[in-house]
Order: structure tokens, then sequence, then C-alpha cells
């Protein structure tokens, strides 16, 4: 099975990256998986140039091939101002409208407070129900108390 791990993480390191990764690890111990990782941030450049000359950077299109080709994926965001971040929700602006029809997709967040934690119903949820992709039932949020020391 082929899964890909969408992070949108702007740090290095990120809590963002490091919550895809334990996703994709905990999938991993209960299937075969092919796991790749899209970091968002590597490719802010060309998601913007797409937006303004309608064609993908090399490494863009490669990120968007990925995704279409999976056969699951697992999104991770940040929680900016309530919701997802503008570079997440713009990579999948450009992503082709029909590339998630049909897939399973893990949805999860990280931020500062237990309290962002609705971004998940609120947000994310809605975004991949028009995306047509099937969003699995529970989603993952951690807030930076649950990282400990």
């Amino acid at each position: 099975m082929k899964l890909v791990v969408v992070s949108a993480g702007l740090s290095v390191p990120s809590s963002t990256r490091l919550l895809g990764d334990r996703l994709a690890a905990a999938v991993g111990r209960a299937a075969e998986v092919d796991t790749q990782v899209v970091e968002l941030r590597e490719l802010a450049v060309e998601i913007a140039q797409n937006f303004t000359n309608g064609f993908p950077g090399r490494a863009l299109a490669a990120a968007q091939e990925a995704v279409a080709a999976a056969d699951g994926l697992i999104v991770v965001t940040p929680v900016f101002s309530a919701s997802y971040s503008g570079l997440f929700k713009s990579f999948f602006d450009v992503l082709d409208p029909e590339a998630l029809a049909g897939k399973p997709v893990l949805i999860a967040a990280t931020g500062g407070s237990a309290r962002h934690s609705l971004v998940l119903e609120h947000a994310l949820r809605p975004l991949f129900a028009y995306l047509k992709a099937v969003v699995v039932p529970t989603g993952v949020y951690a807030a930076s108390e649950d990282w400990g020391a």
C-alpha cells in the first residue's frame, strides 16, 4: 500500500511533521506500507508560482503525482487563526479536483492549545469531504502539552 503524508509544518524540527511520522508508523505496524512524506514548506514558492502562472514546478508536480497515486493519505497542518494553514489550503487548491475522489484520508493537526482541536471538524473534515475524499471517522489533534518535555 502506498501511503503519502502531507505535512504543512513550517519549522525544523516540526511537531506537525513529527505527528505525521508517528501516525504513518502506526499505520506501518498494522499493514505493509510504502510511505512518502510531502513537506509543503519545501514547496511554498512553487505553490505560489502555480497560482500565478498556472503550471506546477518539477517538485510540486512530483508531489501532486504522489498524492494522486497514493492508496491513502495522512494530512497534517498546524492551526493558524483557528483553521488550517494557508500553505496547507493552497496545496490542495492547486491539486487536481478529482485527485482525492474516493481516497481514504486521515486528518490531523497540531496547535498550541487543546482548545483548537475542533479544527478537525469545522475546517479539515469539510475541506476533504468537498474534495470527495473518504475521511476516516477519527481525526488526531496534538497540542503542545501532548508532547511532554
